[in-house]
């Protein structure tokens, strides 16, 4: 990208279409467009995250249930500290939203929303660790900030309206300051409403069943959350069912991949545990 647009900067100054100075800021901002997933720091992450998330938590009331909360947090810590990210600049977080819908997402940075519709699909708490450990999954493997590479808007932006005041006009520069500002709605409205791509669904089952087994929960648990779920999700819905690819397509690469692990055998302290938090969610 950033060759071609030398050769475009160079033959339109030639023709005396731009000047020196145009060409170097339109370079600069083809540069930032460029500009790999992979050059954002944690920090940074961290910053679009917690954005993302107050978007999300705008559209979707968080659960007041401090119990549950807590518990969904305890569990989430094991799990990311077995995962391959065990840490992040701002740490996980992890909240239920009180939604009926069957979602769950993972922001940037390691905050992670699961709704109640989606913990109604989860019948143990081996089911409830595995829906967290896919969403750590996406986490640790950065799909949030792939997904926002895809549109790139926002580093872009940021250097076009610093580029563009030598060069543009006040409404230019208002005109990219208000499409940096729309930026982090437009890659929320992505992973709610389009989700991840199918590679980076199995990529992030792939990662929970090595969480899950890291910790000694069954990764069966998401196989079952998915069987439950493949008889509760509507066609045409604004959930998992948009967002994900069919349960039975994953149910059948997860089996292939768990093979005959079957979690560690406890004296039984998990369901008693999860149906007193849950029973009622």
């Amino acid at each position: 990208m950033e060759a071609v647009t030398k050769i475009g900067t160079s033959l339109a100054v030639s023709q005396g279409l731009i000047d020196e100075s145009q060409a170097e800021s339109i370079s600069k901002g083809a540069s930032a467009v460029a500009r790999s997933f992979q050059d954002i720091t944690p920090e940074q992450e961290y910053y679009i995250g917690r954005t993302v998330g107050a978007m999300i938590t705008a559209k979707y009331r968080p659960y007041d249930n401090p119990q549950a909360n807590m518990f969904l947090n305890v569990l989430g810590q094991v799990l990311a500290q077995a995962s391959e990210l065990p840490e992040t600049f701002g740490g996980y977080h992890f909240l239920i939203l009180g939604s009926d819908e069957i979602n769950a997402f993972a922001a940037p940075g390691g905050l992670i929303f699961v709704t109640r519709g989606m913990l109604r699909c989860c019948e143990h708490e081996d089911a409830v660790a595995a829906v967290l450990a896919h969403e750590i999954g996406h986490v640790q493997l950065k799909h949030g900030l792939q997904a926002i590479e895809k549109s790139r808007v926002t580093s872009a932006v940021t250097t076009l309206a610093i580029e563009g005041g030598k060069s543009f006009d006040r409404k230019n520069v208002v005109e990219l300051t208000r499409t940096f500002e729309n930026s982090i709605s437009d890659i929320t409205a992505a992973l709610i409403n389009n989700g991840y791509s199918r590679a980076f669904e199995r990529e992030a089952d792939k990662a929970a069943v090595k969480i899950l087994k890291n910790v000694g929960y069954d990764p069966n648990g998401l196989v079952d959350m998915l069987n439950v779920m493949k008889g509760r999700l509507k066609p045409g819905r604004l959930d998992f069912a948009r967002t994900h690819p069919p349960p039975a397509i994953r149910i059948a690469a997860l089996r292939k991949h768990i093979g005959r692990y079957s979690g560690v055998k406890t004296s039984g302290p998990r369901q008693p545990r999860f149906m007193a938090v849950f029973q009622n969610i």
